[in-house]
């Protein structure tokens, strides 16, 4: 009776996180975030060092647009981040094998932690 209880417990688990981890949520966007007014380059290298400490693959388009790429596993986000002097915003831009859906405008929830721990390190960055 035990033994059966265990595996029965031990299948529950295992169904519950797989089921946990294929969870999807709706977007995370950072809108016009407003921080301590600074310069076009000190946002700029904020940004870049947050994002490439995180493994975020940073790029700059042009002055006020960096594009973001994060790679993990088979898994490919891209976001862009608008800034200025006084804000930022990190928007979703396309991802690879995050079961993106854009009727609902859901996406892994995963990508949502991402963007929030890039959003905290740029805060960071910008506080020191």
């Amino acid at each position: 009776m035990i033994r059966k209880f265990m595996k029965t417990g031990l299948f529950l688990a295992v169904t519950m996180l797989l089921f946990t981890s294929c969870r999807t949520a709706p977007i995370y966007n950072v809108s016009h975030k407003a921080v301590t007014p600074t310069s076009y380059s000190r946002m700029q290298s904020a940004i870049l060092r947050a994002g490439n400490s995180l493994g975020w693959h940073m790029s700059r388009v042009r002055k006020g647009l960096i594009r973001g790429k994060l790679v993990l596993r088979s898994h490919v986000a891209f976001v862009n981040i608008h800034y200025s002097g006084s804000s930022y915003s990190i928007k979703y831009v396309k991802s690879v094998n995050l079961k993106y859906n854009p009727q609902k405008g859901t996406i892994h929830g995963n990508y949502n932690g991402w963007v929030q721990n890039l959003e905290r390190a740029i805060d960071a960055q910008l506080m020191r």
